[in-house]
């Protein structure tokens, strides 16, 4: 793999990289200052490029894409709400049931089409209390996932992001986007990113997974918002002290990592296109759109294959029963990627 001293092709997940020299040195040059007392202007920095990439009004910085998502839900919530979201988004599998933990919210579960939501299925899910004779909670908030990483970092067409945000405001709902992979989404469908997000109230990047930075993502939103998510980051124990060191990572990144995105998809595709033409491994081409590949083997479970291709010295995780997952980053070469094929091809 590039720049990283090892033997092994690591495709677990792009949460694997590395920063590189470069991006180490913009770290170790970085001014900082206390930006829990608001005074590193490192951070201030990131925090207002982000806004600015995705035409808001404020960003905040928090170290995980966990917390982001955490904060930017109770902060459009109240207890007894509920959120509207695709049955395997990353809110509702894997973020540790922060909506009902931390929130107090409930949780309708539409069940999209390789991870997407449609406008029909958000209408059909969003319900009120009013007129219920008070059966229902309250639904409030609609998040959407660009990429859906269950999905196979599937993309929203645009017009199905506009058509879901009229669709929730005519609800009166909030409108949230987990935009985690958000970059790769943007590459992907060549839409600009403050188009992608014009008619969300709020969006989460994260900067530790295809741009390579180490730690951190960032909520953005509208001013008013973003006052009020500080206090749930202060609430969640996600105030950090000389932190500009991180977001400096964060800022070398969305200077130099985003456009490279499409060599990761190039990559993912053309392990995709040769897995489409074997006969013991299975993919759904469709769904490769940006820098994963999901595949089933037809004799194998996914956990046999995923030991198996961990005794070639390629590492993936088995993300069900039946599916393997692989992703690439920017550490993964043409090299690996013709490595990855080879290994599969023997699997049979």
């Amino acid at each position: 793999m590039r720049d990283i001293e090892s033997n092994r092709i690591d495709l677990r997940s792009d949460t694997v990289t590395q920063p590189t020299a470069p991006m180490r040195q913009a770290m170790a040059d970085a001014a900082v200052g206390d930006d829990v007392l608001g005074d590193d202007p490192t951070v201030q920095r990131l925090e207002a490029m982000v806004a600015e990439m995705c035409g808001k009004e404020a960003g905040l910085f928090v170290p995980s894409g966990t917390m982001s998502n955490a904060v930017a839900l109770k902060t459009h919530t109240v207890p007894g709400d509920e959120i509207v979201t695709e049955r395997y988004s990353h809110i509702y599998l894997y973020e540790g049931g922060g909506y009902a933990a931390l929130c107090g919210s409930s949780v309708a579960l539409p069940e999209g089409v390789n991870g997407l939501l449609t406008p029909e299925l958000v209408q059909q899910a969003i319900r009120k209390q009013r007129g219920s004779q008070s059966h229902y909670p309250d639904g409030s908030l609609v998040c959407v996932e660009n990429t859906a990483n269950r999905g196979g970092g599937t993309c929203y067409e645009q017009n199905v992001l506009d058509a879901i945000a009229e669709v929730s405001k005519e609800k009166n709902c909030s409108t949230h986007i987990d935009g985690a992979r958000i970059f790769n989404a943007s590459v992907a469908t060549k839409t600009p990113l403050p188009r992608m997000t014009r008619d969300y109230d709020s969006v989460s990047i994260c900067l530790s997974k295809g741009l390579g930075a180490p730690v951190g993502s960032v909520l953005v939103g509208s001013t008013e918002f973003i006052e009020q998510a500080h206090r749930w980051r202060k609430m969640f124990g996600g105030g950090m002290r000389q932190s500009g060191i991180l977001a400096a990572a964060g800022i070398y990144a969305l200077e130099n990592n985003v456009q490279r995105m499409e060599e990761d998809h190039r990559r993912a595709l053309t392990i995709a296109q040769a897995i489409d033409e074997m006969d013991h491994v299975s993919v759904d081409l469709n769904a490769v759109q940006t820098n994963m590949v999901y595949f089933s083997a037809n004799d194998h479970s996914a956990s046999e294959v995923s030991e198996r291709m961990a005794k070639a010295g390629i590492d993936m995780f088995d993300i069900s029963p039946t599916h393997c997952r692989i992703v690439t980053h920017l550490h993964i070469t043409d090299e690996d990627v013709k490595n990855v094929i080879e290994a599969l091809s023997s699997l049979h």
